[in-house]
């Protein structure tokens, strides 16, 4: 099943086909038996999902140390990662599996990008009905390390613990977002910043859950006319 992945075979036949035309080689694969359609799915079927996770993370850790030096945010020294997901349309009755809506089926990707070389750090495939925030609990945070996210990340109970890792992570404010301000700095409001404030989350639930201060910065955007508050 690596050889299918990593040579882009389109089918179970393409892959018999193909493995057939080397016969000779097949023993120093590692394969003792006859090649058939029938054992190449039952080992699509049956075989461990982790074992290409593992191989993947093996290849992630090699590239990023090949890039350590290729810096794209040059005015930057710590570690940035940025956190999204994106959703794959696939056909209903190829993928009835990954039922995503009444008639579409889906997965969704989700990934962590080193920015300083943009090499994928982490990547979970699920399904498309999966929230994007559900990729906080499958990710281990760096210390010092700076996490990117946007508005369908803010969940404070998750947030927490990228603080108690001792990372940072910038993201979007809700417009509801309840908070008291401790401490406001002065800002330069040429460059279109409004406020750089310490605040403390006061709602009956988010205080609970992320019982820490936050620095919450609002910028005016006169190109576009937006206002962004993070």
């Amino acid at each position: 099943m690596a050889f299918a992945q990593l040579t882009y075979r389109e089918s179970l036949r393409d892959v018999e086909a193909c493995l057939e035309s080397q016969a000779n080689l097949l023993y120093a694969m590692g394969i003792r038996g006859a090649v058939t359609r029938t054992n190449i799915a039952y080992a699509n079927e049956n075989r461990s999902w982790e074992v290409y996770f593992e191989l993947a993370q093996v290849l992630i850790r090699k590239a990023r140390k090949l890039h350590s030096k290729d810096r794209y945010l040059k005015e930057i020294d710590e570690i940035v990662y940025a956190i999204d997901a994106s959703t794959i349309d696939l056909r209903m009755n190829l993928f009835p599996w990954a039922l995503f809506r009444k008639r579409k089926s889906a997965v969704k990707l989700h990934a962590m990008i080193d920015l300083n070389g943009s090499i994928p750090a982490f990547i979970a495939i699920t399904q498309g009905k999966v929230h994007d925030v559900n990729a906080l609990d499958w990710i281990v945070f760096e210390a010092e390390a700076f996490y990117v996210l946007d508005l369908g990340y803010v969940d404070f109970m998750r947030l927490s613990r990228i603080h108690s890792a001792r990372a940072f992570f910038v993201t979007r404010a809700k417009v509801n977002m309840s908070y008291d301000v401790r401490v406001s700095r002065a800002v330069d409001k040429a460059v279109g910043l409004r406020s750089d404030q310490t605040v403390r989350l006061n709602g009956m639930k988010t205080k609970t859950f992320f019982p820490h201060d936050l620095r919450r910065v609002s910028f005016w955007d006169t190109e576009s006319g937006s206002f962004w508050s993070s």
